[in-house]
């Protein structure tokens, strides 16, 4: 059944599965998308085009679905959720009618949030064309009080809860673009726009913005609890596949091991002192020349032994690769010639940096990327290798103008924010067609949907410092909000790093106390000396016997720790929930966990409270409601209660394991072997 209501400035219809609003010159169209959930889409004159990528899965439609028409409003509502479309009353008699847009929550009744809109300014959906025919959208909804947001991807501003925050729509060197967030008032927005642009969580709008685009593309989700919210979000976008077992254990990795000997000999080295290690890493340089994607045979010259030597130890071998093309490369000239590589506005390959001899390939060119996998499986798994760390994925240009790159998909502000998913697309594709059943890649940027393409992300070139640690913390607890289920940083930082420092050595333990429980454990950095020598040590034991007697214990605690990680592991794959959480995600009811952002959850059970400062040998720590028990020194604690003083020596920080729970026995007393 069509309804229809219509007259000189609004047409509305309802097919009694979706609503299509047709105002002055845009059109707007509101649908269910999945359980609990909206889709909102609206452009110009009539036209409603899909942008260049669409990071949702396509609807497994609710039943639960209800549509009214009234001379003055519509609605829909699918489950949870409620739209109603309402119109203007207060008007002055010269401005033309307009309408706005409410979201409910069906079991509450409570407004979830609304579009914002004045008398005098009553469009809060502002969309003009550019020159090229695309579109710029500024995109206005009302800011409550005290609502809090959380996700966003990955940002270096250190903070959790980003009410305030102008966030930019980019990829950057550790700044992340995943548009999608939880709110404190009960729903999840996802903007699903690779759009370059802006979010401005303001007090008095939220504010989205795209530069260049089709079409508003939104998707809004309520629940009772983040975790539902979580859950259809992920639902909507994809779920992570089940981490690989060997992946939660310890991975090993410097800038650089420069030689196949160096690798061998510090695998050799682990394995004599017995330690445990799961992955060791090849980073950049050990090729001839970027773009060859393959080993240099004078430092490499039998990777198919290597390989098979440390699987024969039980280590897994990762390479980085990164997707830049230098001018000297053997796959140069073809790939210029067939055209798959980034142009500029003039139809030139666009260089890394003004005077670099590297351009970067197009992942967004099937053909491209179809070339770029041949020769990753002709160099590199022809030699058993299936792990691949893909570095600069932002892409990483400089200056950074994305108006001056060209894909095949588009100009670069409509897609330079997809760069990194369709490089991971590609090679979780690739591998799949190897018969590869374990997948997981490590890359320096994601975007919404990189989840599913078994992509783990780590937080970038950060520096070695105690205040990095501190952001390290609200960034990975956002990226996990945000759908990044398998997250990592560089334990002490990959700038800077003096081994020899005392402020360096009581750093590498806080952070290696803090990494244990993230969800992979991986140390890297390019580490400084007081001595000439370049490429200095960067393995557990390379930091002073002190350290190294607190490193070698955290190391036996993640094996430990491993089966309750890929317990959690599989719920995040069946679920979407991942194993770190911010508080509020186990007490959605307790205001207190909506505002603690340097505690977290790993997993249901355990409450960790990281060291983030230098010479700090106590910290006060926040316990929510029921019975704790310290997993060091077994003392036991009343919940809803702020405990201070919790002591921090340097072997140990505060981590408490729910009264009852049979993780407990993870943990040594004293935390000694």
């Amino acid at each position: 059944m069509i309804i229809q209501k219509d007259d000189s400035w609004l047409m509305l219809n309802t097919d009694g599965k979706s609503i299509v609003l047709r105002h002055e010159n845009q059109t707007l169209t509101v649908e269910p998308w999945n359980r609990n959930s909206v889709r909102v889409r609206c452009a110009l004159n009539g036209v409603c085009s899909e942008n260049v990528y669409d990071a949702l899965l396509p609807s497994n439609n609710s039943e639960d679905i209800h549509l009214e028409l009234t001379e003055e409003n519509a609605s829909l509502t699918n489950g949870k959720i409620k739209v109603e479309i309402c119109l203007a009353k207060e008007r002055f008699w010269y401005l033309p009618k307009a309408y706005s847009l409410t979201f409910y929550n069906t079991d509450t009744g409570e407004e979830l949030f609304r579009e914002a809109y004045a008398p005098i300014h009553p469009m809060s959906r502002s969309m003009r064309y550019n020159d090229d025919k695309s579109m710029n959208i500024e995109y206005l909804l009302r800011s409550y009080e005290n609502e809090k947001f959380y996700g966003m991807g990955q940002h270096a501003h250190g903070r959790l809860n980003l009410k305030g925050c102008l966030l930019e729509l980019k990829q950057v060197n550790s700044e992340v673009n995943i548009p999608f967030t939880i709110s404190s008032r009960g729903y999840g927005f996802l903007w699903n726009n690779p759009s370059v642009g802006q979010v401005f969580f303001g007090a008095n709008n939220t504010k989205w913005t795209a530069d260049s685009t089709n079409c508003l593309d939104y998707w809004v989700t309520a629940g009772d609890t983040p975790k539902e919210i979580m859950s259809s979000y992920m639902t909507a976008t994809g779920k992570p596949p089940m981490l690989p077992d060997w992946a939660a254990g310890f991975w090993q990795c410097k800038l650089r091991y420069q030689t196949q000997d160096e690798i061998m000999s510090i695998a050799m080295e682990y394995k004599k002192r017995n330690l445990p290690i799961s992955v060791i890493v090849i980073d950049y340089f050990h090729w001839k020349a970027a773009g060859d994607w393959s080993f240099d045979p004078e430092y490499f010259p039998d990777p198919d032994g290597m390989v098979k030597e440390l699987g024969a130890m039980g280590i897994k071998l990762m390479v980085s690769v990164w997707p830049t093309v230098e001018s000297t490369s053997v796959n140069y000239a073809q790939m210029r010639q067939k055209g798959y590589l980034v142009l500029d506005r003039f139809g030139e390959p666009l260089r890394m940096t003004v005077d670099s001899p590297s351009v970067y390939y197009d992942p967004t060119n099937p053909d491209a990327s179809a070339y770029h996998w041949e020769k990753i499986r002709e160099n590199y798994c022809k030699y058993g290798i299936k792990v691949f760390w893909l570095d600069a994925i932002e892409p990483e240009y400089f200056p950074d103008d994305e108006s001056n790159r060209w894909f095949a998909m588009g100009n670069g502000i409509q897609v330079s924010n997809l760069y990194p998913i369709m490089q991971q697309k590609a090679y979780y594709e690739g591998l799949k067609k190897e018969g590869e059943t374990e997948i997981i890649t490590l890359g320096r940027s994601a975007y919404t949907g990189s989840q599913k393409y078994g992509a783990a992300v780590w937080s970038g070139d950060i520096p070695s410092t105690f205040e990095s640690l501190q952001n390290q913390v609200r960034a990975g607890l956002n990226m996990a909000v945000s759908g990044i289920a398998w997250w990592t940083t560089d334990i002490g930082g990959f700038v800077g790093g003096n081994i020899e420092s005392d402020y360096f050595r009581e750093l590498v333990v806080r952070w290696f106390q803090y990494g244990v429980f993230c969800p992979l454990l991986r140390l890297h950095g390019a580490r400084e000396s007081n001595t000439e020598k370049s490429m200095q040590p960067n393995e557990a034991w390379s930091f002073g016997d002190e350290a190294y007697k607190i490193i070698r214990e955290i190391l036996f605690l993640r094996e430990r720790l491993r089966p309750y990680i890929m317990k959690h592991m599989k719920s995040a794959s069946e679920d979407g929930i991942p194993i770190m959480r911010p508080m509020f995600f186990e007490y959605p009811d307790d205001p207190r966990a909506y505002e603690i952002e340097d505690q977290f959850f790993f997993g249901e059970d355990i409450l960790v409270a990281p060291i983030l400062s230098q010479s700090t040998w106590s910290r006060e720590v926040y316990l929510p409601k029921g019975g704790w028990v310290h997993a060091f020194t077994r003392e036991e604690y009343q919940g809803e209660m702020l405990h201070e003083n919790i002591r921090a020596v340097l072997n140990e920080i505060p981590v408490f394991v729910r009264k009852g729970s049979n993780a407990l026995p993870i943990f040594k007393e004293n935390g000694h072997e």
